[in-house]
């Protein structure tokens, strides 16, 4: 490649990296579906797009990471179901909804009441076992913490 190519492509990079987040579309109808039982929502929201069942209603209580992973392990008795687990950082993220207009930047209707804090993931950061990786819902940023912190925890299987 020649000086002019390397400088378009960097041109380019810029423009794409300058995109504000409000670019994101809400999510599509139909992307979550509210469990309901004769016609009472349930304590779960699927994902349609994921294929992953969420918690609906995040605990009032706050967890360190390894009560965080006990406590998901165990809400099958209150949800449903087994293999209840502390969500990839990934499939955390896929909750972030940057077309919210405020915080929390989430599907509100889907998951009502989620506060905007950070939320544990089940990610161990690389080399350091004494942290983990979590995601702000108050502005949709991840970030790797001291896993002996307390925060919000919402389950998935």
């Amino acid at each position: 490649m020649n000086a002019l190519t390397f400088r378009r492509l960097g041109v380019l990079a810029i423009i794409v990296v300058a995109l504000p987040r409000s670019i994101n579309a809400a999510a599509p109808a139909g992307h979550y579906v509210v469990a309901t039982v004769s016609g009472t929502a349930t304590g779960t929201v699927y994902d349609s797009k994921s294929k992953l069942t969420w918690q609906r209603m995040v605990s009032s209580t706050v967890y360190a990471w390894a009560a965080a992973q006990t406590y998901c392990a165990g809400v099958g008795t209150s949800l449903g179901g087994t293999g209840w687990r502390l969500p990839t950082m990934k499939e955390l993220q896929s909750l972030v909804d940057y077309s919210q207009s405020s915080a929390p930047l989430i599907d509100q209707t889907a998951f009502p009441a989620t506060p905007a804090n950070y939320f544990w993931s089940a990610s161990a950061v690389a080399g350091s076992p004494s942290n983990a990786w979590d995601v702000n819902f108050s502005n949709g940023y991840t970030y790797y913490i001291d896993v002996s912190k307390t925060y919000n925890v919402r389950c998935v299987r």
